[in-house]
């Protein structure tokens, strides 16, 4: 299989826990590609057996699918942490390198990194790495966008799109931060948030879907 194949199979399992259905759309947005080139290589996706995708735009995965993403998911998150920890790449450019490194990487490699870096639990950006994640799961995680004005929540996961991770470094924001939900802005939907160090920050309308969050109790949250 090419690695772009490999690549569209990866983004759409990781999306099945992002957004409740799999879009051409976001697809595109997450991957930097033209609609056309999306629908041109589902298509090709579906004639071998990897995914199913209905005329109205309903992407799932075959268990086929599955497993192969699966091992690739898998793949690419073990380098990120490797590239990470050991090496000290900055969390906003080892989803690049990693990229590169699951095209290249057997079974056999993957299980002895695994066991070199102690079964990690999760990457860089909070991603559960699977099999190691002890009954977590990517799907527990709740969107930022959808949290109320008031209440408490902790970053937790962030999507891999390299353009979005350079946008959220640059907010001074990382995974673990507790944040406060001061409003929606109606104007132009980005959210304002205090973090515990009194501050105030602005995400704006488009990043907002691309954070995972857990609520977290009022009383978690110290803001001085």
């Amino acid at each position: 299989m090419s690695p772009n194949k490999e690549n569209y199979l990866k983004t759409i399992y990781e999306l099945n826990y992002d957004f409740t259905k799999v879009t051409n759309k976001r697809i595109s947005e997450i991957m930097n590609v033209s609609a056309p080139s999306v629908t041109e290589m589902l298509n090709s996706l579906s004639s071998e057996g990897y995914l199913t995708h209905s005329p109205y735009n309903k992407i799932v995965l075959t268990q086929k699918g599955k497993d192969v993403s699966e091992q690739l998911v898998r793949t690419h998150r073990l380098w990120e942490v490797f590239l990470n920890k050991c090496l000290k790449y900055p969390v906003d450019s080892v989803h690049h390198h990693a990229d590169i490194m699951e095209h290249l990487s057997d079974e056999d490699l993957m299980d002895h990194l695994n066991e070199f870096l102690d079964h990690p639990q999760r990457c860089p950006h909070g991603g559960i790495i699977p099999g190691n994640g002890h009954g977590e799961t990517d799907a527990d995680d709740k969107l930022l966008s959808m949290i109320d004005d008031d209440e408490v929540v902790q970053i937790v996961r962030l999507s891999d799109n390299y353009e979005f991770l350079q946008y959220f470094n640059s907010l001074g924001l990382k995974i673990d931060d507790l944040l406060k939900i001061v409003k929606h802005k109606k104007f132009d939907n980005s959210l304002i948030v205090e973090l515990e160090d009194g501050s105030e920050v602005t995400i704006g309308a488009k990043a907002v879907d691309y954070i995972f969050v857990e609520k977290r109790p009022q009383s978690s949250f110290q803001a001085k």
